[in-house]
């Protein structure tokens, strides 16, 4: 589960996410460093959303 610093609410969530990871990280394992929070319960979290990461496009993506 992400931390308390980040949103709540699963849309927010990755919206705020992806936007970070454009314009801010060059990849996810940065942007969880950055926000401590594991890249494993954040993958999973938004997994339970629909929302699967692609490492390629450094984004999550809908399923």
């Amino acid at each position: 589960m992400p931390n308390i610093n980040l949103p709540k609410d699963p849309v927010i969530l990755i919206s705020f996410v992806n936007t970070q990871l454009r314009d801010n990280y060059t990849s996810l394992d940065d942007f969880c460093a950055n926000y401590i929070v594991e890249k494993n319960d954040l993958i999973e979290h938004l997994l339970d959303y629909g929302y699967q990461y692609d490492d390629s496009k450094n984004q999550f993506l809908s399923r």
